[in-house]
């Protein structure tokens, strides 16, 4: 499995937490070579920064999310998504905090997995330490060595290997 990115947001649509371990690969077609969702031939745009990156996240999520609650009712929750290159994964948490991983697209599902690194890592690194603010205004994000270490044990030893 590969994982591709990981990222946190708050309740206020703010990511506070992102990191990266592989690139997405670009679609390639067999006719012609399509690069970031365009054709050959066409203008092309430079890759998006990081936090661009994520508000387009978040802005899928938050899209996805509003759609299966109006299609599904308020019962039905949104778990994961698949396109041709990637997988994404989804979890929120009964105070609004969005955990997303962009994975492989044959990685089952990871909702446990957020989940676990919820209970395991940001509640017993960031929540309970009194050093960590309880908001992130302005986008300032997670800034625990702990926790991010943590992130990348946990993905690595059970989701690499």
């Amino acid at each position: 499995m590969v994982v591709y990115s990981f990222y946190v947001f708050d309740r206020h649509a703010e990511c506070i937490y992102k990191k990266k371990w592989a690139p997405r690969p670009t679609s390639t077609g067999s006719k012609s070579q399509q690069v970031n969702g365009l054709m050959d031939g066409a203008p092309q745009t430079k890759a998006l920064s990081a936090e661009d990156d994520a508000k387009l996240i978040f802005g899928t999520i938050f899209s996805l999310r509003n759609m299966v609650r109006k299609l599904g009712g308020e019962d039905e929750r949104f778990i994961s998504y698949r396109t041709g290159q990637y997988k994404l994964h989804y979890y929120e948490t009964p105070t609004s905090l969005k955990f997303v991983m962009v994975t492989d697209t044959k990685t089952n599902n990871l909702r446990i997995v957020l989940h676990q690194i919820y209970v395991s890592l940001y509640v017993e690194f960031v929540v309970k330490n009194p050093l960590s603010p309880i908001e992130h205004p302005g986008g300032i994000g997670v800034n625990c060595e702990m926790f991010e270490l943590g992130v990348e044990q946990f993905v690595n030893a059970s989701l690499m290997s």
